[in-house]
């Protein structure tokens, strides 16, 4: 009895092997009649002919990429530089702690305007912070303070932007003179601002301007563009 057990399970189980290989050969040969059959009606053909006639057009979008990522990178080197504020001499523009970016090549087009927030080393000092304040005075201009007013060329200016009062000239005792490439430079909250009152600073030199600060990146509440 044992040995009738012991061959019928050996027979089920070549009979089982060989019903598993008819199938596997029965797919492989399914799957080759499949490839001839694309072969014959051109199927193969026609999905290589509509892939070659697509390169053009893959490159084209590859091209494209590259170009947007070129003019990405040249923006955030040139417009997206960040700098840091330090001190509340801007205030309430700028608030100490404000990260904004400055636009690098703006003045490479065009001169420094009255009004603008620039960004400068006094005196190109590499080992000083940067500082942000806002351009008064013109290369070539005369610049006076007088009971709190600011004087250019003889002629009191009308500032649109918020300001504090000016206590404290400093330098600013007589008429200043500015020579070609020199800038006279404030900040807003004119009660605690080292600017060009301060002999530390005095006037900036177009060489010494780093750019033009034009948006605040951080933190969330102070985010948007400088004016």
């Amino acid at each position: 009895m044992r040995r009738t057990r012991r061959t019928a399970g050996r027979r089920g189980t070549s009979s089982g092997q060989r019903n598993y290989d008819i199938e596997k050969r029965r797919r492989k040969l399914e799957r080759r009649i499949r490839r001839q059959e694309m072969k014959e009606d051109g199927t193969i053909n026609e999905a290589m002919q509509v892939v070659l006639g697509m390169l053009p057009y893959i490159g084209g979008w590859i091209l494209k990429i590259g170009i947007v990522c070129l003019f990405a990178f040249a923006y955030i080197w040139f417009f997206g530089q960040k700098v840091s504020t330090v001190g509340d001499s801007m205030k309430p523009v700028l608030s100490n702690g404000d990260t904004v970016l400055v636009n690098r090549i703006v003045y490479n087009a065009m001169m420094p305007r009255r009004g603008d927030v620039v960004v400068f080393r006094p005196g190109g000092n590499k080992n000083s912070h940067y500082y942000i304040k806002r351009v008064i005075g013109l290369p070539g201009e005369t610049v006076e303070i007088i009971e709190n007013g600011i004087f250019i060329d003889g002629e009191r200016i009308e500032e649109e932007y918020e300001t504090s009062d000016i206590s404290d000239v400093g330098v600013v005792t007589e008429k200043i003179e500015l020579g070609e490439n020199e800038y006279f430079v404030l900040g807003d909250d004119r009660e605690n601002s080292v600017d060009s009152r301060s002999a530390d600073v005095g006037n900036v030199e177009r060489k010494d301007i780093y750019g033009k600060a034009w948006f605040v990146v951080s933190p969330l509440r102070h985010i948007g563009f400088i004016r």
